[in-house]
């Protein structure tokens, strides 16, 4: 780890959440100087309609660190099985050791509002976990001493562009993500088993297809880009100060900031 460099984290549920929804951000933070991290919680063990639990969960280990190196990311073993992730004190001990050990100061999460719990409860986690990065009572597993510094949370859009009840999300920020779609679309294509268990599960083909249709929904949405990602910002209290936005100030233009109440 590099002290010198801003550190972003994606701190997803699943292998592949990342690169359908941030995985474009992380790319543009990379180039602008960032050191950037993939932590999926989950091992994606449910994701098979004919492998084992370890095979599947192997498997997809090896494809998220196929995709980490397109990215130039480290790459972080999960935790937990699929359908395990739950907002307990162990889990927040585990991931808050995680957590302390990247020391990000960008976190690129999902919102705290999906279409599943896995989504939702990992959203939870790395909020706990960020908001007592500097406590030094707080309980982690393994022990791992407190760091200090401000930390920005951006939380993706809900997959498929809509909340658990249909509901609309309101961005704060979209990224245009243009430039990066070719890379963005190979770290995809590692997640070759993906695309086997969605076509056997939901009847979804075309796994880079359908991240590129949210894609330019987002960017529709934006109202400027062509192809982009869209984020809400965690509130600052107890993160970092009220008009800290390092996403802005990496990336400049490629950010289209809508003002939300």
């Amino acid at each position: 780890m590099n002290p010198q460099l801003p550190v972003a984290a994606a701190v997803v549920a699943h292998p592949d959440d990342v690169e359908f929804m941030m995985a474009g951000t992380l790319l543009l933070l990379k180039a602008a100087g960032a050191e950037i991290h993939i932590w999926n919680l989950a091992n994606g063990c449910l994701g098979s309609a004919r492998r084992s639990r370890p095979e599947i969960a192997a498997i997809r280990w090896q494809e998220t660190l196929a995709s980490a190196r397109l990215a130039g990311a480290t790459a972080h073993p999960p935790l937990f099985d699929d359908l395990a992730i739950f907002y307990d004190a162990v889990s927040l001990a585990r991931v808050s050791a995680g957590l302390r050990s990247i020391k990000p100061s960008i976190i690129l999460t999902h919102p705290l509002v999906d279409y599943m719990e896995d989504h939702q409860n990992a959203a939870r986690l790395v909020v706990a976990a960020a908001f007592s990065r500097a406590t030094r009572y707080q309980v982690t597993e393994p022990a791992r001493p407190p760091y200090e510094g401000p930390v920005a949370i951006y939380h993706a859009l809900p997959h498929g562009l809509h909340g658990p009840m249909g509901e609309l999300p309101t961005p704060s920020h979209f990224v245009d993500i243009e430039k990066v779609l070719p890379l963005k679309r190979e770290m995809l294509r590692q997640h070759a088993s993906q695309q086997e268990w969605l076509d056997a599960s939901q009847g979804m083909g075309g796994l880079i297809d359908e991240m590129e249709r949210m894609g330019r929904e987002i960017g529709r949405m934006s109202g400027r880009f062509a192809m982009a990602e869209g984020f809400s910002k965690h509130w600052h209290l107890g993160f970092a100060p009220p008009a800290w936005d390092p996403l802005c100030e990496m990336l400049g233009g490629c950010v289209q900031r809508h003002d939300v109440p």
